[in-house]
C-alpha cells in the first residue's frame, strides 16, 4: 500500500475534525451552534452580493414596519417576509456554495439544483412585495378607513 500522502493524512485529519464535533450536548452544542450560525452569516455577508443586499433592505423596512401604524399582526408580517427572505437567500447560497464544490464545470443536476434554489429566493422576493403591497394598501390605499 505504500506511505500515505498528504491528501490521504488530511482527509482523514477532517474526517476525524467532523467527527470531533457531532455529539455533543447541551450548553457546548448551543455554544457551538451559535458560533456556527455567526460564521454562517458573516461569509454570507462576506461572498454573497445579494445577502449584503437584501440586509440593506431589512435595514431600512425593518423600521419602517415598526414605525408604521399598522396593527401588531401587520407588522409581524412585514418583518417575517424580510426574515423569510435572507433565510431562504442564505440556504440558496449554501445549495450554491456545496454544489460549486464538487466541481465549477456545468452539470446538469448542479444546474438544477442552483436553478431550483434562484426559484425558491424569487418565489420569496414575491412574496414579500406582495405582502408590503397588501398591508400598505390595506391601510393607506384609496378606500384605507383612518
Amino acid at each position: 500500500m505504500g506511505t500515505p500522502t498528504t491528501t490521504d493524512s488530511d482527509a482523514s485529519a477532517q474526517r476525524e475534525d467532523g467527527r470531533a464535533l457531532k455529539g455533543k450536548t447541551g450548553l457546548r452544542r448551543l455554544i457551538n451552534a451559535t458560533r456556527y450560525s455567526r460564521d454562517g452569516l458573516r461569509e454570507a455577508w462576506r461572498h454573497e452580493n445579494a445577502f449584503r443586499q437584501e440586509v440593506v433592505l431589512g435595514a431600512v423596512l425593518v423600521p419602517l414596519a415598526l414605525w408604521l401604524p399598522v396593527p401588531l399582526v401587520e407588522k409581524l408580517l412585514l418583518v417575517g417576509v424580510l426574515v423569510m427572505l435572507l433565510i431562504v437567500e442564505l440556504v440558496n447560497s449554501a445549495i450554491e456554495a456545496a454544489v460549486d464544490r464538487d466541481s465549477l464545470e456545468i452539470n446538469p443536476l448542479g444546474k438544477r439544483a442552483k436553478d431550483l434554489g434562484s426559484a425558491a429566493v424569487m418565489l420569496a422576493l414575491l412574496m414579500a412585495g406582495g405582502t408590503w403591497i397588501a398591508v400598505l394598501w390595506t391601510n393607506f390605499g384609496p378606500g384605507a378607513v383612518h
